[in-house]
């Protein structure tokens, strides 16, 4: 709209030509906002509100007598309030940004030298932030009465000017430093060299543990191959061992079922066998005797009671002889009869040759007795 003015957020707008502003001012200010300039009647004018800075580069001397060149950086802005901005609208309106930094630089240089004159380079040196602050609170004063606020202040360096101060100052810390980097680096060489042995000593731990499982595994496959490769032969050993086992087993049941066979048909029937030889003999030899006594009665042959007596005696002891011998006798009841008619003969063969002698020895005594009769 024509007439209508609206400055940009880091701008102030200074209208004058008309009515003052506020506390005074001879020009009013607008900021954030528009506001209408009326042709020829009013003026605009815009002051930045932007950032600047300020470099400083000041030879100064400590209070030992020793020049240090020293640059700073400074950075500096507008107040945003009406009255900073009045004051800096006056002060820098016509040649804003060159004025102002070096009004800033002239002001903060001179500030620099007077503090820097109360200390020792040692202080400089070490406590750079001690000194950009008392810059700082000694320019304060002066830059609120230009308008202006300080955001910050760097010292970008310091230098002895050639005199060799500093380096001075910096040799015994640079040996130290030296000595610490070189202690430090003996200490990473120790600790590497720990570490590289430590690794070559698990290196090798591990090595051989695998070597030893390995062995291990190998034993194992071994054992197992040779154990398969046995297996055969120790199956077939085996079964032969359970055959043999089986077979002598069978061999003791076979003779334990020989001997019962043994003592069923043959040790049992021999026993009965001469028991009846036993008893038959007795029976012939009783037989026997009631023959031979009743030849005796009827006077066919004169023998004596006592042999008579006693061949049924004989016959029986031959019986029992004949029984608890281990004889085995063939030919089933034909051979006992053999035996026992054997027997019986032998006791009958005996009793024949006894009658003999017995009747000889009487047919003695009746010659005897006739030649007597004789005489």
């Amino acid at each position: 709209m024509f007439g209508y003015r609206v400055p940009a957020p880091n701008e102030a707008l200074l209208i004058s030509g008309g009515s003052r502003g506020g506390d005074g001012a001879p020009f009013r200010v607008v900021t954030g906002q528009g506001a209408f300039v009326i042709p020829v009647l009013r003026k605009a004018d815009i002051l930045s509100l932007d950032l600047h800075e300020a470099l400083i580069k000041e030879t100064c001397v400590t209070t030992q007598g020793v020049e240090l060149s020293v640059s700073a950086v400074v950075a500096f802005k507008v107040g945003n309030d009406n009255e900073s901005i009045v004051n800096a609208a006056q002060r820098f309106l016509s040649s804003q940004t060159g004025a102002m930094a070096g009004t800033v630089g002239e002001i903060f240089a001179g500030h620099l030298r007077s503090i820097i004159g109360s200390m020792t380079v040692e202080q400089i040196i070490r406590q750079r932030e001690v000194l950009a602050s008392q810059v700082l609170d000694s320019s304060n004063v002066e830059m609120g009465r230009m308008g202006l606020i300080v955001d910050s202040m760097q010292i970008r360096s310091i230098d002895d000017c050639g005199s060799g101060y500093i380096d001075s100052l910096r040799a015994p810390h640079l040996a130290q430093v030296e000595r610490e980097a070189k202690i430090a680096q003996a200490e990473a060489d120790r600790a590497s060299a720990e570490a590289q042995q430590e690794s070559r000593r698990r290196q090798a731990e591990y090595t051989r543990e695998t070597a030893i499982k390995e062995s291990e595994i190998q034993a194992e496959t071994d054992r197992a191959k040779a154990e398969s490769a046995q297996a055969g032969p120790l199956a077939q050993a085996t079964a032969q061992r359970e055959v043999l086992e089986a077979q002598s087993e069978l061999a003791v049941k076979q003779a334990e079922l020989r001997e019962k066979q043994l003592q069923s048909e043959v040790i049992k029937p021999a026993e009965a066998k001469a028991r009846e030889t036993e008893i038959l003999a007795k029976a012939k030899a009783e037989e026997i005797r009631i023959l031979a006594e009743a030849a005796a009665s009827n006077g066919r042959v004169a023998l004596d009671q006592t042999l008579i007596e006693q061949l049924p005696l004989i016959v029986e002891a031959a019986a029992k002889g004949l029984a608890n011998s281990n004889l085995t006798i063939l030919n089933g009841q034909e051979g006992v009869n053999d035996t026992i008619s054997g027997m019986v003969g032998q006791g009958l063969a005996v009793f024949g040759a006894l009658q003999k002698g017995i009747l000889s020895g009487d047919n003695d005594d009746e010659q005897s007795g006739l030649h007597e009769i004789a005489g």
